[in-house]
């Protein structure tokens, strides 16, 4: 909206001209999400607490135990700071912009029932799976059919590692690209079951993203790192920016002792949201890599499942998501949380190599 508004001006008064620059409207729109949503933060959780939003604990996590009542649906407070920020920064005419905020608020939304259901309509099981999927699908293809009709946009695949190798998946394209979005949403939302353990590998994937996003925008960039071309694209670079600041703010508050937990609303918004940017940035491939958190629990949780149905009822883990497992192994819950985010730093730093290494 600023630049919207105050660009066109820069003929006349010139200091406005430096909102032309993505990178300096990303600065701010991170800026502002962070404040927003730290100045917002206690009000917020004093609302969810009054309407008596508590999370429900898993039985067999003892340890846990102690946090029933904990309010949840932050990712609402998540999304109050992000969606100002991007209106505020962004170019509101800018078609990629629109697509990513329909994402995000098209899971949020899912995730928003979800959590209603579970926690203000006490249906402990809240949206069935297949009806869950099923939304998350009609939101991913939606936002795709509107993509690949953009002439701008490419349904080439890129692979990591091999700068000359771009497979042309034509209409096959939108089904990976739902499975990206819908794994990546479904990934974080697995990952979601500590005190901040999810929302900042989050931040580090959606910081990875803003870079890969921003070069993808860049014509000089892109050619001399032989990264596709989508022209307007390194728009989408305010709101990621803007979701690293939402993310940090939150974890003020979600940190170890969480006061506030993200739901549903937070992780499948987010997740989504993250498997967008990546198709975007065309970088869909090494969502694997940036997000190898969330990879890891996902693959946890089917490896468990499908031993256990094999076997007859044995387990591999002691407890799925993988980190459930350390806990059961009597592993502190603030050692997991740590040791959890420098390996999402680790997966961050291995995926910006790529950038060279091709």
């Amino acid at each position: 909206m600023i630049y919207n508004l105050l660009y066109p001006l820069s003929d006349t008064i010139g200091v406005f001209n430096v909102f032309r620059y993505i990178t300096f409207r990303s600065i701010y729109a991170f800026l502002t999400a962070l404040v927003l949503s730290i100045l917002l933060g206690p009000a917020f959780i004093r609302w969810l607490t009054r309407l008596k939003c508590g999370q429900a604990i898993h039985e067999d996590v003892a340890a846990h135990q102690c946090k029933a009542g904990t309010p949840t649906m932050g990712g609402m407070l998540i999304a109050a700071a992000i969606l100002p920020s991007t209106l505020l920064w962004a170019d509101l005419t800018n078609i990629y912009v629109w697509l990513t905020l329909f994402v995000f608020c098209g899971f949020g939304a899912i995730g928003f029932y979800d959590d209603y259901l579970k926690v203000v309509r006490r249906k402990n099981k809240g949206l069935s799976a297949r009806t869950k999927f099923g939304l998350q699908i009609l939101v991913a293809v939606t936002a795709m059919l509107v993509l690949i009709e953009h002439p701008a946009y490419s349904t080439q695949l890129a692979v990591p590692f091999f700068k000359n190798f771009r497979p042309d998946l034509s209409w096959f394209y939108i089904a990976f690209a739902i499975l990206v979005m819908v794994g990546s949403s479904n990934g974080v939302n697995l990952t979601d079951g500590l005190d901040g353990l999810a929302i900042v590998p989050t931040a580090i994937a959606a910081a990875m993203f803003a870079i890969f996003v921003y070069v993808a925008g860049n014509a000089r960039i892109a050619e001399y790192l032989q990264l596709a071309y989508v022209p307007g694209v390194g728009e989408v670079t305010v709101f990621c920016s803007a979701l690293v600041g939402a993310s940090l703010g939150f974890l003020w508050f979600n940190a170890y002792p969480a006061q506030v937990f993200m739901g549903d609303v937070g992780s499948l918004s987010l997740g989504g949201t993250l498997g967008f940017v990546a198709v975007l940035a065309k970088q869909e491939l090494l969502l694997l890599v940036v997000g190898g958190l969330f990879v890891i629990e996902t693959l946890s949780v089917i490896v468990q499942v499908g031993f256990f149905k094999m076997s007859g009822g044995k387990r591999v883990f002691r407890m799925a998501p993988l980190h459930h497992h350390f806990e059961m192994k009597g592993i502190p819950e603030s050692k997991i949380i740590i040791r959890f985010w420098i390996l999402s730093v680790l997966f961050a730093l291995v995926a910006l190599s790529t950038l060279k290494l091709r």
